[in-house]
């Protein structure tokens, strides 16, 4: 059974940081594509951030320069450091996992951004 559990969301200041983990199992975790995309109220989901097999990464516009990810392959997990919050921010993160046809999603963890 595939899983995708995310975990380190909360209520956080503006200007302050969140490192979100997603943990998989089930796959085969090094031959995956990892994401991390976001969804506020009203709106489409989007990327924020991916991180390819060989560690290549690419961020939304938003992201660059306050985000980073990151995988351990060894931990079968997937980071995503936000620095710098702002309320836009806030929304809930879902983890994603492609390796061809198979995409998975975790349940989303809730980040919300405010004073």
């Amino acid at each position: 059974q595939v899983q995708l559990v995310e975990s380190g969301g909360g209520l956080v200041q503006p200007g302050g940081s969140l490192r979100l983990s997603c943990a998989a199992s089930g796959i085969i975790f090094s031959d995956y594509l990892m994401g991390w995309y976001r969804q506020a109220p009203g709106k489409q989901r989007e990327l924020v951030a991916g991180i390819g097999t060989g560690g290549m990464r690419n961020y939304a516009e938003s992201a660059k320069g306050r985000f980073t990810i990151s995988r351990d392959n060894a931990k079968n997990r997937v980071y995503l450091q936000m620095n710098s919050l702002k309320p836009e921010d806030t929304a809930v993160y879902y983890c994603n996992g492609v390796f061809g046809r198979l995409n998975y999603w975790g349940q989303g963890t809730q980040v919300t951004v405010s004073s």
